[in-house]
């Protein structure tokens, strides 16, 4: 049984946790090393984000207003319900993916960007059972992103008809591990940690890229009938 209930409401998805635990990731609001109870996504449209209005004000303030102001906090342009989730173990090691998936502002990393069809972007929260040290969580952090890349090139999406994307320009990764406990120092790939990690955030990213795609090519059919 895991020790967190996911909730999805009035355009807030989130994750509260049993417990306190160790997290890392470039949150808007809340980026770096942190110990919180709980990671909220927040879903806003264009007419949330007017010119001149700082988007990390308005995440405060929608996410505060909703009982999650201590939250790790993420914005997205994706309808939240369509949120996916995944599971891995290996050895001792459990984890679990939840994510959101928009591909409208893919691109293909070292390329030039080009001006996105609408807002869309990648916001994961990536959670393993085993207690990391502060070297073990940046370890795991580019695990869960190295595992979001392998999903994108498995979807083989190119938005300009020639490269595959590996990502969006707007991503962002949350990890978190239980705050006590006998802390791990290592995460990679050929730990136990890095292989679950890995494979529910591959897992995760891919279905929601394969739901995106579907859904862009069903309104692409719908515009050319």
């Amino acid at each position: 049984m895991n020790p967190f209930d996911i909730s999805c409401k009035d355009g807030v998805l989130a994750v509260r946790f049993d417990a306190e635990q160790a997290m890392l990731s470039w949150s808007l609001t809340r980026p770096g090393f942190r110990r919180a109870t709980s990671v909220a996504w927040l879903q806003v449209t264009d007419a949330d984000l007017p010119v001149g209005l700082d988007p990390r004000t308005l995440l405060r303030d929608r996410l505060a207003s909703a009982g999650f102001g201590d939250a790790v906090q993420m914005m997205t342009s994706r309808i939240v319900e369509r949120h996916h989730h995944a599971s891995a173990r290996s050895g001792r090691a459990q984890a679990f993916c939840l994510a959101t998936v928009g591909l409208a502002n893919a691109g293909r990393v070292g390329e030039p960007c080009r001006a996105p069809e609408t807002a869309g972007t990648i916001n994961l929260l990536a959670w393993v059972n085993q207690p990391l040290d502060e070297a073990g969580l940046v370890e795991a952090l580019s695990i869960a992103v190295e595992a979001r890349t392998a999903a994108m090139i498995g979807l083989d999406w190119k938005p300009d008809g020639r490269t595959v994307a590996t990502g969006t320009g707007t991503d962002c990764v949350v990890i978190a591990c239980p705050a006590e406990g006998e802390r791990q120092t290592y995460a990679g790939l050929h730990t136990d940690i890095g292989a679950t990690i890995g494979k529910a955030v591959c897992r995760a990213v891919e279905a929601g890229g394969r739901e995106w795609l579907a859904e862009r090519a069903t309104r692409t059919e719908g515009r050319n009938a």
